[in-house]
């Protein structure tokens, strides 16, 4: 039973069960009980109209109604009842103990409660077990969409508009299957959505489901796999019979790495399951079993692609692989466009500077992002979301919440004062670097005292080694602003660290930019969209003298941007104790409030010094 018929059978023994208590309540205002010597009294003075004997006890009707009582009952005494009725000329019959009523409620209310204690206890305490009902267990659980009802088409659906052409061309074969077959082609068996998280993967499948207009069955990896063994496999059966009788029609498995990870080579061991085993080789044999003619197609999505099943990804099961990206700029302003339909805006808001703002971003990040804008603003009460909402809900996203609260001493708020300008003018003074958007020593959230907001021009897709060099700058030149005015280094710069370190050992080992251990890839990096496991050891597979080699390199590359950024700060000190101490004053300053933080203003500024020198 769904829930609906549930309420609907606790209805109707709700009903049953008032109707009986009323009639058993009518009929009790109507009865009075009377002892067998009153009834003996009233029999011989002929106020008794029938009577009618059972084994214990005896019902009648009063001739003339007392106390306002038609009826009457009374136990019961001795055996010569019928000859005492005939003396007093009463008409009478006999009857078994108890009546109709008793009689249906005996049987009636015993079945009641325990199909009740059985719908509303054991079977809710079953389900919430993941036993589910007895008779349905090897049932599937998709849900079931037929045209437009997931209310999600491809016009809701921005920035990943290669994937949505492949997509598409499925939509168009449901639609229209004899102009594929025209020339023999016919529809992949599976098509797998792979990206990272929040780019649209499961969105895009939703939009599939409004644009076929077939029925479209979605569930999760998770639901196949349960406590018992072969309910996953009978439930992956079932599904493709539904799916069989409800051609043409789509099947959307999401998460399905919880279903198709890859088994292992030694079976069982190290961590082996069998249910799931079981359920991964059901659904094997189905993809090998349909036919693609029939109409049904197979949409997936993962974010872990790496850990699937060899067999699943071949060629005959998962054809065609799309994958769903982190989008570029022009993407993400196509996708707050979409999301920027669901708040009140500015109408000079520059969408496009806002997208230059989030550089990999994803469509639920941008989703975020708008939400977030929109609650800057009506915090402020403000009556549109204007820039300066955006800025401030990225550096909410990116850097966390200000912490206001936290109150640095004065030497603390100095230190960090000068080691984010120390990041701004080192931005500022390489050309290869992103320019500098705000800078702030208001403390955040995530554990940063100050940060140095930079924001990309465009989108880039390669890096050469002195941007990267100029990058490995940038981050050490806090550090290295510190030790220029204090003489001494502090613990401020650790993240900054630990980044540039990250850089120069991915220059030397990943890209091979580094003469003296030359161009061989000594570490490759794992193509995961969820990030390396911090947990797996990684076998090194060179030797001591080249890991001493690219240790030296790292030490070397570190220690060269940092003697660079200290050559930039000191020669721009008057610069860097200017901005630093505007910043104690505000707190938070752009490029328009201090002009050496802009290229083009850094330049102006240098050429007005040796005029008046």
């Amino acid at each position: 039973m769904n829930k609906q018929q549930q309420l609907n059978f606790a209805y109707i023994l709700f009903a049953l069960v008032a109707i009986v208590f009323v009639q058993m309540w009518i009929s009790a205002q109507e009865t009075s009980r009377i002892s067998y010597s009153e009834f003996k009294t009233l029999l011989d003075s002929d106020q008794i109209a029938s009577v009618l004997v059972s084994d214990t006890r005896l019902q009648g009707e009063f001739k003339i109604p007392r106390d306002g009582k038609r009826y009457f009952v009374t136990n019961r005494v001795g055996t010569d009842i019928a000859e005492i009725l005939d003396q007093a000329d009463v008409e009478y019959s006999g009857a078994a103990d108890g009546n109709w009523l008793t009689n249906l409620l005996s049987w009636i209310v015993p079945m009641l409660f325990f199909l009740g204690v059985w719908f509303f206890l054991f079977r809710r305490i079953a389900e919430r077990q993941g036993m589910g009902g007895a008779m349905n267990i090897g049932r599937s659980k998709a849900k079931v969409y037929v045209e437009t009802e997931t209310g999600v088409s491809f016009e809701d659906v921005a920035g990943v508009d290669q994937a949505k052409a492949e997509l598409q061309e499925i939509v168009s074969f449901l639609k229209d299957k004899q102009k594929y077959e025209r020339l023999g082609a016919r529809v992949p068996k599976g098509v797998l959505l792979v990206g990272p998280p929040g780019t649209g993967k499961t969105l895009l499948a939703r939009a599939v489901a409004g644009e076929a207009g077939v029925v479209f069955f979605s569930i999760s990896g998770s639901e196949f796999v349960e406590m018992f063994v072969g309910v996953g496999a009978a439930r992956v059966r079932d599904l493709f019979e539904q799916a069989r009788k409800a051609a043409p029609c789509i099947i959307f498995i999401d998460e399905l790495d919880a279903l198709g990870r890859a088994r292992s080579p030694l079976g069982n061991v190290g961590g082996g399951h069998d249910e799931k085993e079981q359920t991964l080789n059901q659904l094997l044999a189905e993809l090998d079993g349909f036919d693609p003619r029939s109409g049904i197609v197979l949409l997936a999505a993962t974010n872990r692609p790496e850990i699937l099943d060899p067999a699943l990804l071949r060629a005959g099961r998962f054809d065609r692989q799309v994958v769903v990206d982190r989008p570029d700029k022009i993407g993400r302003e196509a996708i707050l466009r979409v999301h920027l339909k669901q708040v009140t805006f500015a109408q000079d808001l520059d969408v496009g500077e806002v997208a230059g703002l989030t550089p990999g971003f994803t469509g639920a990040d941008l989703a975020n992002l708008v939400n977030e804008a929109a609650i800057v603003a009506t915090r402020r009460g403000a009556d549109t979301v204007t820039m300066e909402d955006f800025t401030s809900a990225v550096e909410r996203i990116v850097a966390g919440s200000e912490r206001r609260s936290r109150l640095l001493n004065p030497d603390e708020r100095r230190r960090v004062a000068y080691h984010e300008m120390g990041h701004a003018l080192a931005a500022a003074s390489l050309p290869g670097s992103d320019p500098v958007h705000k800078v702030s020593i208001i403390p955040r959230s995530i554990g940063a005292l100050g940060y140095t907001l930079q924001r990309p021009t465009e989108d880039r897709f390669l890096i050469t080694t002195d941007e990267l060099k100029s990058r490995m700058t940038v981050l050490l030149a806090g550090r290295a602003a510190e030790d220029l005015v204090f003489g001494e280094i502090s613990t401020g710069a650790a993240d900054d660290l630990a980044k540039a370190t990250d850089v120069a050992r991915q220059i030397v080992t990943r890209f091979g930019m580094w003469e003296k251990t030359g161009q061989a890839v000594l570490e490759e990096q794992r193509a995961s969209y969820l990030g390396d496991n911090a947990l797996s050891m990684r076998p090194r597979e060179y030797s001591e003298a080249t890991a001493r080699e690219v240790d030296l390199a790292v030490r070397e590359l570190i220690d060269t941007a940092y003697g660079r950024a200290r050559e930039i700060l000191t020669a721009r000190r008057e610069d860097l104790e200017e901005g630093a101490n505007l910043l104690l004053e505000k707190e938070t300053i752009t490029p328009e409030d201090f002009a050496p933080l802009d290229l083009d203003g850094r330049r102006h500024t240098e050429t007005e010094r040796q005029e008046s020198a």
